[in-house]
C-alpha cells in the first residue's frame, strides 16, 4: 500500500498543471460593470428606431425579446402575447409530447390569415355537443360538413344564445345557418375584407368549386393583423412559436411531433451546451430535418458557439449561470459573467452569420441594450415575464401583496417534477440525496399584463439605442462603446439621496 501511495504521488507530480499566475487571468464583466457612452445621434424620435433582431438564421423578430422556456414562464398564453407584440415565446419541454404539441397548436390557431383546418361538426352532432366543443376550443363558430367535407352550414354562438337546454338533444342542422357567404381558396385579403364587410358577417369559409371546405378566414383575425402590424407571423399569417427539446430519451420523437404541430423553431436547451452529447444531438436533428430552424445552447465561450454552429445550429443561446433563479456558478464554480460571454460568442455572428441570444441576467431595459450592443441579436427573459398574467406560474398573496411563483429549471422542485413525469413516482431517500440543485424557487412581484411589461422594455431599448446614435441593430454593434464603472458609479446611476 505504501508503494502504491508513492507511485500515486509521482503520477500526480508528473501530470500536475503548471502554476498559473494571477496576472494570466483575463478580466470579465457583466451588465452592472459597464455603461454605454452616449454618442452624437441623428435620431429625433425613438419611434424611428428599428429594433429588429434575429433569433435564428431565418427567424426575424421586430422586438428581439424571447420568453424563456421555463415551466413558470412560457406556455401558449405567454407565447401568443409575445408574438403579438413582435417577440417570440418558447414552450418549455417539461410536458408530455402530446401536451407540448397542444400548446404549440394553440398558438398556431390563435391567429391566421387562413385557418386551414377549422373546427367542424357532422350533421348528426347535437346542439349540446356544439356548445361543449365551442367552450373547449374557445371559438365562436363551427362549420357543419358531411362525410365528403362538403360545407352544409355554420353554427355560431348567436345561433345558440337563446336556445333552451331542452334543445341540446336536437341535431345542429336544426339551428345552423345555411345561407353562407363563401370564397374560393386563394382569395386576397382585400377581397376577403370586402366580402365580410358587405355581408356583415364574421366568418368566410373557403370552398372549392365542388363545395368542399378548404379553410376559413375570420374578421377577428383580419382585425388583429391590422392592429398589430409588427406581430411575429409565419408565411400563412399564423403567430410564430418556438418549442424546447432535450438531448436524451424521446428528443427525436418529440422533435418530429413538434414540427408536425407547427413549431417554427426548436430550442435544444441544456445547462451545459458545449458537451459532446449535445453536439451529437444537434447533428442528428439537422441531419433528419435539415430545413428545421434549431437554436442550441447554453454556452459561454466562443469555442462553445463555434462548435454548436459547426454541428448545424441556426442560432445559439449564451449564458451559463446568470439567471435570477440559477445557482450554477455557486454550486459548480463554473460560468462566465454574461456581458463578456456575449461579446466572446458574438464572434460567431460575424464569422458565420449565426445569431446569438443573450439568455439570462436581464434585470431591466438597460441590460437589454447592453446585451444587444455587446453583439447579441436577441435576449431571452425569464424573471421579468414570470410575474405577468400570461405566465403559467401560480399566484400567491403575501402581506397584501400579489406575487407569482418562479423557479429555475435546475431547482429541486423542478428536478423532482421532471423525475415524477418521467415515471419515477417514488424516490428513495438515497435518490433524493443524489439530487444536486443548480437553481432555486422564488416569488416575483405581480406585474400585470405582459404587453405592459414589453412596452416598458421596448421603450427603454429604443431610448438606449438612440443614446448610441443607432437607428438599427447593425449600427448599434458598430457604434457601441462600453466604459467600466465602479460600485460608486453604479450607485450614482440609480435614484439616490432622496426620501
Amino acid at each position: 500500500m505504501r508503494t502504491n501511495g508513492r507511485n500515486a504521488k509521482k503520477l500526480l507530480a508528473r501530470t500536475a498543471p503548471p502554476p498559473k499566475s494571477p496576472e494570466a487571468l483575463r478580466q470579465t464583466f457583466t451588465f452592472g460593470d459597464v455603461l454605454l457612452v452616449p454618442k452624437r445621434s441623428p435620431i429625433t424620435s425613438r419611434r424611428r428606431v428599428d429594433t429588429t433582431g434575429r433569433f435564428s438564421r431565418r427567424i426575424t423578430l421586430k422586438l428581439p425579446i424571447v420568453s424563456a422556456n421555463m415551466d413558470t414562464v412560457t406556455e401558449a398564453q405567454m407565447a401568443i402575447a409575445l408574438a403579438r407584440d413582435g417577440g417570440l415565446g418558447v414552450i418549455h419541454r417539461f410536458l408530455t409530447i402530446e401536451e407540448e404539441c397542444a400548446e404549440v397548436a394553440q398558438v398556431k390557431r390563435a391567429e391566421s390569415i387562413v385557418i386551414e383546418r377549422p373546427y367542424t361538426l357532422s350533421p348528426s352532432d347535437t346542439v349540446g355537443e356544439a356548445r361543449a366543443l365551442m367552450r373547449r376550443r374557445e371559438v365562436g363558430g363551427l362549420l357543419v360538413v358531411d362525410k365528403a367535407s362538403k360545407l352544409l352550414g355554420i353554427v355560431t354562438t348567436r345561433d345558440l344564445k337563446f336556445k333552451p337546454a331542452k334543445d341540446d338533444a336536437k341535431p345542429v342542422t336544426a339551428v345552423m345557418t345555411r345561407k353562407l357567404v363563401t370564397a374560393r381558396p386563394g382569395v386576397s385579403l382585400e377581397e376577403a375584407e370586402r366580402l365580410l364587410g358587405s355581408a356583415k358577417v364574421e366568418k368566410l369559409p373557403l370552398v372549392s368549386a365542388s363545395g368542399e371546405l378548404k379553410g376559413l378566414i375570420t374578421a377577428k383575425d383580419l382585425t388583429k393583423r391590422r392592429l398589430a402590424p409588427d406581430a411575429s407571423h409565419d408565411a400563412k399569417g399564423r403567430l410564430l412559436v418556438g418549442a424546447a427539446v432535450g438531448v436524451i430519451g424521446d428528443y427525436l420523437e418529440r422533435t418530429a411531433a413538434l414540427l408536425e404541430a407547427g413549431a417554427d423553431v426548436l430550442v435544444l436547451d441544456v445547462a451545459h451546451g458545449h458537451a459532446d452529447h449535445v453536439l451529437r444531438a444537434v447533428e442528428k436533428i439537422k441531419a433528419r430535418w435539415p430545413s428545421a430552424e434549431l437554436v442550441a445552447g447554453n454556452v459561454a465561450t466562443y469555442e462553445g458557439a463555434r462548435d454548436l454552429a459547426a454541428a448545424g445550429a441556426d442560432g445559439i443561446k449564451v449564458g451559463v449561470g446568470p439567471g435570477a433563479t440559477c445557482s450554477t456558478r455557486i454550486v459548480t464554480g463554473a460560468g462566465v459573467p454574461q456581458l463578456s460571454a456575449v461579446m466572446d460568442c458574438a464572434r460567431i455572428t460575424r464569422e458565420l452569420d449565426v445569431p446569438i441570444t443573450a439568455d439570462g441576467g436581464i434585470r431591466d431595459s438597460g441590460d437589454i441594450t447592453k446585451a444587444l450592443a455587446g453583439g447579441a441579436s436577441c435576449v431571452m427573459i425569464g424573471s421579468l415575464l414570470a410575474g405577468t398574467d400570461e405566465s403559467p406560474g401560480w399566484t400567491v398573496v403575501r402581506k397584501g401583496m400579489k406575487y407569482k411563483a418562479y423557479r429555475g429549471m435546475a431547482s429541486l422542485a423542478a428536478t423532482l417534477s421532471r423525475k415524477h413525469k418521467a415515471g419515477e413516482a417514488e424516490l428513495e431517500a438515497e435518490q433524493l440525496a443524489e439530487v444536486v440543485p443548480e437553481g432555486v424557487e422564488a416569488l416575483v412581484p405581480y406585474r400585470g399584463r405582459v404587453a405592459e411589461v414589453l412596452a416598458q422594455l421596448e421603450g427603454g431599448l429604443r431610448s438606449g439605442m438612440s443614446y448610441c446614435g443607432a437607428p438599427d441593430l447593425a449600427t448599434l454593434w458598430s457604434n457601441a462603446e462600453f466604459i467600466r464603472i465602479t460600485p460608486a458609479g453604479w450607485s450614482e446611476s440609480k435614484p439616490h439621496a432622496i426620501e
